[in-house]
C-alpha cells in the first residue's frame, strides 16, 4: 500500500492534468471559429467536467491533510505554447482544433493509467476509475468528431 504522501502526489498530479485540460479547452474555445459554435458548447462541457473532477480530487487531498496543487504541468504549458504557434500559422481548422483536443484527451488518459498503476487505497482507486471512465467517454466523443471533421 502506498504511503499517504505518495497517494497525495498521485492525486495532485491528476489535479494538474485536469488543470491542463481546463486551460487547453479554454484556449480551444478562444480559437474556435464562429461557424463551429457546437464545439464551444462541447469544450465548455469538458471544462465543467474537469472542474468537478478537480473538486473531488482536491477533497481527497485535503482529507489526507495536504494542500491541493493549483498549477498546471510543464508539459501542458509547452503543449499550449505549441497550439499558439500552430494557430498562428493557420491551424485553426475544425479538424486541427479537434486533433489538438484529442491530444489533450490522450494525455489525460495516459495520466490516469499511470495513476492507477500505483497501489492506492481502494476508495481512491474506485474514484479514479469512475473519473477515467467519464473522461474516456469525452475522449471518444472528441475522437469521433475529429474523425468526421
Amino acid at each position: 500500500m502506498q504511503t499517504t504522501t505518495e497517494t497525495i502526489e498521485v492525486l495532485n498530479d491528476l489535479i494538474q492534468i485536469n488543470n491542463d485540460r481546463i486551460a487547453g479547452y479554454e484556449k480551444a474555445i478562444r480559437d474556435t471559429k464562429s461557424e463551429d459554435d457546437d464545439l464551444k458548447v462541447l469544450f465548455a462541457t469538458m471544462i465543467a467536467e474537469s472542474h468537478r473532477i478537480r473538486i473531488a480530487l482536491s477533497t481527497e487531498v485535503q482529507a489526507l491533510g495536504a494542500n491541493t496543487e493549483q498549477g498546471t504541468t510543464t508539459t501542458g504549458k509547452i503543449y499550449r505554447a505549441w497550439m499558439d504557434i500552430k494557430s498562428a500559422f493557420g491551424g485553426n481548422t475544425r479538424h486541427a482544433l479537434l486533433a489538438s483536443c484529442e491530444s489533450i484527451e490522450d494525455a489525460t488518459q495516459k495520466a490516469y493509467r499511470s495513476a492507477l498503476s500505483h497501489d492506492l487505497p481502494s476508495f481512491i482507486r474506485d474514484l479514479l476509475l469512475q473519473q477515467q471512465e467519464a473522461l474516456l467517454t469525452s475522449h471518444n466523443e472528441v475522437k469521433a468528431l475529429r474523425t468526421y471533421a
